[in-house]
């Protein structure tokens, strides 16, 4: 594991572009105040929004089967069927 570099509160206040724009791509700092480590400058973590097919597949072959008429049994015997009318008082 890496050590974070260490800048001034004084370099993120005049260097904050240059500095942002190595966050945005993955570098991390941490953030010292009078010789004094206050925090850490950490790139936030990505989701993914697309899977690949095979990787989705290879993913599906260890879920567990399901059931689809058990679950549609355990679907209807959870719902309250009878709601009754919302505007009656």
């Amino acid at each position: 594991m890496s050590v974070q570099p260490e800048i001034t509160q004084r370099d993120l206040r005049s260097r904050s572009k240059e500095i942002m724009d190595a966050v945005e791509g993955g570098k991390a700092f941490t953030v010292t105040r009078d010789g004094h480590q206050i925090g850490e400058l950490i790139p936030l973590r990505r989701r993914r929004r697309f899977v690949a097919r095979a990787e989705f597949a290879a993913m599906s072959r260890n879920a567990a089967h399901v059931d689809v008429d058990a679950f549609r049994v355990d679907q209807e015997a959870a719902i309250d069927q009878d709601h009754g009318d919302p505007y009656e008082r």
